[in-house]
């Protein structure tokens, strides 16, 4: 029985936001206007896809290999949306592929004629795979999930002839060079001034959001109640783009270090909207009337509502980054003009005189303003140096993930679970078509076992495999057994491959889509000596559906997915995370703080599909002020590390940091230290006489207020010794 790629695998990888096949009140013609109407990238893609698929079908039939269908299935597991995204995983693809060859020889070897050593082996060199898989992103997870499969594949191809494990070996990896080959040359053809492309790419994400988050900040200085839930929304599509640029930076070829400094920016957009959030907090804590504050704030809304359209060039860039620093001048102004009528009051204590609480609160929230703009400044300077080839820059950057170690071990274990079972399987029933069934249940559970929710992506993948097996029930019955040419052949081939194209470009049904143009190949079974047989055809049919089955009860019955739990372990992490920041050494850097909240945001989104329940729109909401709170820690441990305050305001700061270190969510003694040492620091800022350490403890009084308000405002979330509800 002719076996089936190992790479199945990340089609899915893009596919993270799933939608149903049918949406509410939707009508026919609507759903099917992807296929109907097409739009022109997707007919493009379809088109260019298909023709890679069947000219390395026909130089496959042409060389008289053995399984040709492997060269047109490698096209489409290859093909993705941007040149880049298909490149990324060609390479990668090619380096699982040599480390699965090499360990399906040496299981092979050491474990020949001994079935149960060897399905327990491979299961566990699977399982492995996908452990890792789970740890990293991108197609490098694609990578290490392909070392197990393709090992699984040849390997269990090798068994009715162990001796030939070498020669099966090769003749997969031919295939695989082949498909790539194909696919990368057409795609090559009609990818025009690639790089200029890539750079306009980056280019217009990053402006697309430098612009979102200016005007969702001006909004909440503005005082908009609705900005708070639009601004959360904002972090997932920021992770995506930190993704993207990846692929950009693939396509642009020799480049210097323009990723890097977008990804910059991108922690920079992060970290501003956390400060306009934090703002907004200061705002809500600070109760006295501010006309000074109110009059800056709003300049500072008008230059942010202006922001976007002065992104487009690099005149207009250094223009607004010299308009920036004039506000953030005011900004500094008011706070000295504060501090000079503080001091000509010459007051000692400042709850003795309201005018003082009132000056000290401006300065607070013009100190939290010029931070802001700050960050802004820095998004705005990243975003100018990713445009623009640096001679001489040696910059790194990358935003670290959320990992979650407990569902990695998860995937393994349920991996090798199924493969053991389905070797099982084939031992008590000595099925003729047995080791084709192991073969799909091996690669489904490697296309699935990474994805957060794979009960569901695996139910999608069986309904697209239902439809390949229909389709092509059709062509060997029908079509192919009157044609006896290639040219037939393409032509028979080529609408139902189309067909699949234009399916995989559209959100709904992109994961059936997926199994479709994968197995369609697979099912038709193309070969020289002649056409697939009714017998045949199904009982590969039959072996192949079964086994994406068995893989779907698997995934069911062993250790299922569930997003409570996995929210659970993430507010846990969290926990421990806020723990970490207040003690570890080095201290922290935002850019790894940010980084893993913002996959977490980005998790709990994809949960939530379009109607988010209370209980998830109050992890949304939890997760946002943790993350609020580790920076504001960060900057506390910063400024301690400068040594600019007296001894004495240094005391309550350590104090909290030490509550923080201990912080269990439980008895909110962190938010009452933190409010401790904010009237502390209040008393001891007002008899301070040096200008530069006011200043500074200014900065730790705003830091403070934000780290009680959101321990307070999130006491229910933050306390992970039982599952959190909302109420």
């Amino acid at each position: 029985m002719p076996s089936l790629p190992v790479f199945l695998l990340d089609r899915i990888g893009p596919l993270r936001h799933l939608r149903p096949l049918r949406r509410p009140g939707e009508q026919q013609s609507g759903r099917l206007r992807w296929l109907f109407a097409p739009s022109l990238p997707a007919l493009g893609f379809a088109v260019r896809t298909t023709a890679a698929a069947l000219i390395a079908l026909i130089i496959a039939l042409w060389m008289e290999l053995d399984d040709p269908q492997w060269a047109a299935m490698t096209v489409w597991i290859v093909a993705q949306g941007s040149r880049g995204e298909s490149i990324s995983k060609a390479k990668w693809r090619l380096v699982g592929t040599a480390i699965g060859v090499v360990m399906s020889i040496t299981l092979i070897s050491a474990f020949i004629q001994q079935a149960w050593l060897f399905f327990p082996a491979l299961g566990i060199w699977v399982g492995l795979c996908c452990t890792m898989a789970t740890l990293v992103r991108n197609f490098r997870s694609y990578a290490l999930v392909l070392a197990g499969y393709t090992c699984a594949i040849i390997a269990i191809g090798a068994i009715p002839n162990p001796a030939n494990v070498f020669m099966t070996a090769m003749s997969r990896a031919t295939y695989i060079v082949l498909g790539i080959t194909c696919e990368s040359v057409l795609a090559g053809l009609f990818a025009h001034n690639l790089a200029a492309t890539a750079r306009r790419n980056i280019r217009d994400k990053l402006r697309t959001a430098l612009g979102n988050v200016s005007g969702s900040v001006s909004s909440l200085l503005s005082g908009d109640d609705e900005a708070l839930v639009r601004s959360r929304a904002m972090f997932g599509p920021i992770l995506s783009i930190n993704d993207q640029i990846e692929f950009s930076e693939v396509e642009m070829g020799p480049h210097g270090h323009e990723g890097d400094h977008a990804r910059a920016a991108l922690a920079a957009v992060s970290v501003l909207l956390s400060r306009g959030l934090g703002m907004a907090v200061r705002l809500q804590y600070v109760e006295t009337d501010q006309p000074v504050f109110r009059a800056t704030a709003a300049r500072v809304s008008a230059f942010l509502n202006a922001l976007p359209p002065q992104l487009e060039n690099d005149d207009t860039v250094q223009h607004l980054l010299e308009n920036l620093r004039l506000i953030r001048g005011e900004c500094r102004q008011q706070i000295v003009d504060a501090l000079t009528t503080e001091i000509s009051m010459q007051q000692v204590r400042v709850q003795d005189n309201p005018e003082i609480q009132a000056l000290l609160d401006g300065r607070i929230l013009h100190n939290a303003l010029d931070e802001l703009l700050g960050e802004l400044e820095q998004a705005i300077r990243e975003y100018d140096a990713s445009q623009h080839f640096i001679r001489g820059d040696h910059f790194h950057f990358r935003l670290q993930s959320h990992v979650d170690k407990r569902e990695a071990m998860y995937n393994g274990i349920r991996a090798a679970v199924a493969i053991t079972s389905a070797g099982l399987v084939w031992e008590v029933t000595a099925w003729s078509a047995g080791l084709g069934f192991i073969t799909f249940v091996a690669i489904v559970c490697g296309l699935f076992a990474t994805r957060e929710n794979p009960v569901v992506a695996t139910t999608q993948f069986m309904v697209g495999s239902l439809w390949a097996a229909l389709v092509s029930f059709f062509l060997v019955f029908v079509v192919l057994p009157t044609q006896e040419n290639y040219e037939m052949l393409v032509a028979s081939l080529a609408l139902p491959m189309i067909a699949g194209g234009l399916a995989s470009r559209n959100a709904g049904t992109a994961l059936h889509a997926a199994a479709y143009t994968l197995l369609l190949p697979n099912f038709v079974h193309p070969f020289n000596q002649g056409r697939e047989n009714e017998i045949a055809w199904f009982n590969t049919t039959a072996a192949i559906l079964l086994g994406v089955a068995f893989a779907v009860i698997m995934f069911r019955a062993v250790m299922p997915f569930s997003s409570a739990a996995e929210r659970w372990r993430m507010r846990r992490t969290l926990l421990r995370d806020l723990r970490t920041l207040a003690s570890a050494e080095p201290i922290p850097l935002n850019q790894n703080w940010i980084g893993r909240n913002i996959d977490r945001f980005a998790r709990l989104i994809r949960h939530a599909g379009p109607t988010p329940s209370p209980t998830i729109e109050g992890c949304l909401q939890g997760t946002l002020a943790a993350m609020t709170i580790g920076l504001n820690i960060i900057r506390l441990r910063n400024l301690l590390e400068r040594n600019q305050i007296p001894r004495s305001a240094r005391r309550p700061i350590e104090v909290v940091m030490a509550r923080m270190s201990r912080f269990t969510g439980k008895y909110g003694r962190t938010a009452q230290s933190a409010r401790l040492a904010t009237n502390t620091l209040r008393r001891i800022e007002a008899m301070e006489p040096n200008i530069t350490t006011r200043i500074e403890l200014t900065r730790a009084i705003a830091y403070l207020i934000v780290v009680s308000h959101e321990l307070d405002a999130n006491a229910v979330f933050l306390d992970a010794s039982k599952p959190y509800k909302a109420a």
